[in-house]
């Protein structure tokens, strides 16, 4: 390795030795793994990484490979963007931070974009894309090196849409620098890219007359591309202004009317069809213009019909493929999201018209899917119509005078009357799930859709019998079904004005409490938010899912329950406490001054119970400091007597060196040390004494106050617990007496109500006896 790095960087001017040097190190970087390296029990060992890794560890070896692209020979170039391909491929995180930091690497690259020989052109191409990938420092140094003006030149070169995979790689390059980074978006927006982007979907589409398989594969793998680059610039979760700005160039540059001419065309495969409806969808999105325009594009059918109402049809189509109709619903979703025109005209061919429309409507087509045997069909019909429903309580209460004709001959039922009808009758839980989110939808923020369903018969009955069923508790679409039916109750609560007397708010809390349990009824409240499907749900607005009876929740709904959740459980429980308050209220006796009395005497008790708690806890810790006082006094009189002890045996050392030298020492200036020493013995002798008086004074203190404060205290406190079990047997006695006086009273009004029955009966047996009295009676 080091010898082949050696050649990299001396012999520079000898280009058929570098390319050598260059191919050899692509042989042994390779990330292709050969049969040799798979060893008898079948792991691999992966040469290529470990080799890849060896090179890096140095660097410099990639900037030496980078600046190899500079030279414009053939066995050198390619080499040397082969290499960096594979070390790539070995360790991307690690290349794109080396290439990063290094001057001028990325434009280098961009470089050879620009290479009229087509396999270095394709091939950086492909560098790029794994360059760019989860990388946005990179993906905006590349947006910047003209990327999009050089990608939209060689996508011309190529052919556009009818082009080969070179076009599917600049889509794809063009895909990463877009997709999830802002300011490449903002770049691609303010350099009128977008309107590159139209001449593209200019498509030579299919006549009826046209031979069947027109699209090859790559011509429709390009065009998921191209509309994947659509998707990108005007994805929901992107910047809403960023967004709109899109949404109004796509409009006015025509892409928009180039995306629906595939939209409605002929012979387009049904995957590009679903992904174009998809893009339409994200388009018009939120934006008032776009969706006007869709709302007047025409399907070329005989008779004309609205694209809507074409989608429409074939989401209701239990034959259409089921990724199909669910773009179809995502679309319709969009097309009414923050449009109170379109969400108005939508309930408008719902209600009775004063002469008869022959055209198919979009309302006709949901209800339509309301009496369809297919269990999916009801669920996309349901959740379509509930969007038209979103933020918008007057069409929540003109949908109440919606009337259906569910048989001949018989009288019409409302919409809401149909919708609890079929939850009762039918036996799919998918189709169940769809009913009760609309009916969710309707009766949040609106009091007059919670009186029509609570004055439904066994409307609430049904619900609680749902609710409170024990079987299938651990079937994911019974749980959810359960969970839904909480919700729905919960907003009959929140949302209601009591002006059914048999379902007010009181009424359908003592339901709750006494036929489900008000810990089972909140669990199954908020169980919803702890299934994955949920959460699933929640993260993006377009439906997906694998097979027809994965699809169980909607978005919008779930943002519903999201911002409700906590005002239904809040609302429940502040009913429920208010009801028992009132209960306690009316159930007290005349003897409830005393019983309150009782209670005040009791409170004041335990105050001075706290009290002498906390003097003791003062009189504890009081005693810890001089306990820790007379700890340091002892342990200074032990250090005082220590120095005592040192100081004599300095004193007899003294004398004893003056008796040995009387020439080194003068008499009076030994006695003088000597009565020094003394005095000083003397003086701590004497605070040694007085340490000891102060040591026993504290001690008496503490005995005494230990001896008296504490007896008396705990004296007191025994009598006032005494005192306080008496009271508290007198008012047990007293609340005992009243229980009995209360079961007197209900065994008094039961017997009270069976007579008043017998009286009934009797009266009805005399009124049967007499006929003619009976008729003029009525």
């Amino acid at each position: 390795m080091d010898a082949l790095r050696q050649i990299l960087e001396v012999d520079r001017t000898d280009c058929e030795i570098i390319g050598l040097a260059l191919d050899t190190l692509c042989n042994i970087t390779n990330p292709r793994t050969f049969d040799e390296e798979v060893d008898k029990h079948g792991s691999m060992n992966k040469v290529g990484e470990q080799f890849t890794e060896i090179f890096i560890k140095n660097s410099d070896n990639v900037g030496l490979v980078l600046t190899l692209l500079e030279e414009f020979d053939f066995n050198v170039r390619w080499p040397a963007l082969k290499l960096l391909m594979y070390l790539l491929t070995n360790r991307p995180k690690d290349i794109q931070e080396i290439i990063l930091v290094s001057p001028m690497g990325v434009s280098k690259l961009m470089d050879l974009l620009s290479d009229s020989r087509e396999v270095i052109r394709n091939d950086v191409l492909l560098l790029l894309i794994q360059l760019t990938k989860g990388n946005a420092n990179i993906q905006k140094i590349v947006a910047f090196e003209n990327a999009f003006d050089r990608i939209f030149d060689v996508i011309a070169q190529e052919g556009n849409a009818e082009g080969g995979i070179v076009v599917e790689d600049c889509l794809l390059l063009m895909l990463n620098l877009l997709r999830g980074n802002i300011s490449n978006q903002n770049f691609f927006n303010e350099g009128s890219y977008i309107q590159k982007l139209t001449p593209m979907f200019q498509i030579p589409l299919e006549t009826e007359d046209s031979p069947v398989g027109g699209w090859s594969p790559q011509k429709v793998s390009n065009v998921h591309c191209m509309v994947q680059v659509i998707r990108a610039l005007v994805a929901p979760s992107g910047s809403a202004q960023a967004v709109a700005n899109c949404q109004r160039i796509m409009r006015s540059c025509g892409l928009l009317q180039a995306l629906c001419n595939i939209l409605m065309a002929s012979g387009v495969p049904a995957d590009v069809l679903t992904e174009t409806i998809n893009t339409v969808a994200e388009v018009i999105r939120g934006d008032a213009s776009n969706q006007e325009f869709i709302a007047g594009v025409m399907a070329p059918s005989i008779p004309p019909r609205p694209a809507i109402v074409v989608l429409l049809m074939s989401m209701v189509n239990e034959k259409q493929p089921f990724i199909l109709r669910c773009s179809v619903l995502y679309c319709f979703q969009c097309f009414l999201y923050k449009n109170e025109v379109g969400q108005s005209q939508l309930i408008q061919t719902l209600l009775p018209q004063g002469n008869e429309m022959l055209s198919l409507t979009t309302g006709q087509l949901l209800c339509g899917g309301l009496f369809s045997p297919d269990s999916l069909s009801n669920w996309f019909s349901v959740v379509a119509l509930s969007h038209a429903l979103i933020d918008d309580s007057t069409q929540k209460e003109q949908l109440l005078r919606v009337l259906l004709a569910t048989n001949i001959g018989k009288p019409p039922v409302t919409l809401m009357q149909q919708c609890v009808m079929l939850l009762q009758q039918g036996n799919k839980t998918q189709c169940k799930l769809g009913l009760l989110m609309l009916l969710c939808r309707w009766t949040a923020h609106c009091p007059a859709a919670v009186k029509s369903f609570l004055l439904i018969d066994s409307s609430v009955a049904y619900l609680t019998a749902l609710l409170s069923s024990q079987e299938n508790n651990d079937d994911l679409q019974e749980t959810l079904l359960q969970s839904m039916c909480a919700i729905l109750i919960g907003l009959c609560i929140h949302f209601n004005d009591n002006s059914v007397s048999n379902y007010t708010k009181e009424k359908l809390c003592n339901l709750i409490e006494n036929r489900i349990g008000l810990e089972r009824f909140h669990d199954a409240i908020g169980g919803l938010a702890r299934h994955e499907i949920y959460s699933r749900t929640l993260k993006h607005p377009q439906p997906s899912a694998k097979n027809p009876s994965e699809l169980l929740l909607d978005h919008e709904f779930c943002k519903l329950f999201k911002a409700l959740e906590g005002v239904i459980t809040k609302s429940v429980l502040d009913e429920n406490s208010l009801q028992h308050k009132s209960q306690i209220t009316t159930s007290i006796s005349p003897d409830s001054v005393l019983v309150a009395q009782y209670k005040e005497v009791i409170r004041q008790q335990d105050l001075q119970i706290q009290k002498l708690n906390q003097i003791t806890e003062s009189l504890v810790k009081e005693k810890h400091e001089l306990e820790v006082q007379v700890h340091d006094l002892r342990s200074t009189i032990s250090h005082l007597k220590d120095q005592n002890l040192v100081l004599r045996a300095t004193q007899s050392n003294m004398l004893t060196e003056e008796t040995e030298s009387d020439n080194v020492i003068n008499n009076e200036d030994s006695t003088k040390e000597v009565e020094k020493c003394r005095n000083f013995i003397t003086e701590l002798e004497n605070r040694l004494t007085e340490y000891a008086s102060t040591i026993k004074e504290y001690k008496q203190k503490l005995e005494e106050r230990n001896e008296t404060d504490f007896e008396r205290k705990l004296q007191e406190k025994s009598e006032e617990l005494e005192k306080l079990k008496k009271d508290e047997e007198n008012l047990l006695e007293l609340l005992a007496y009243q229980d009995s006086k209360i079961m007197l009273f209900k065994e008094r009004l039961v017997a009270l109500g069976e007579k008043v029955e017998m009286d009934k009966s009797s009266i009805e047996l005399d009124n049967d006896d007499q006929p003619e009295s009976s008729s003029l009676v009525e």
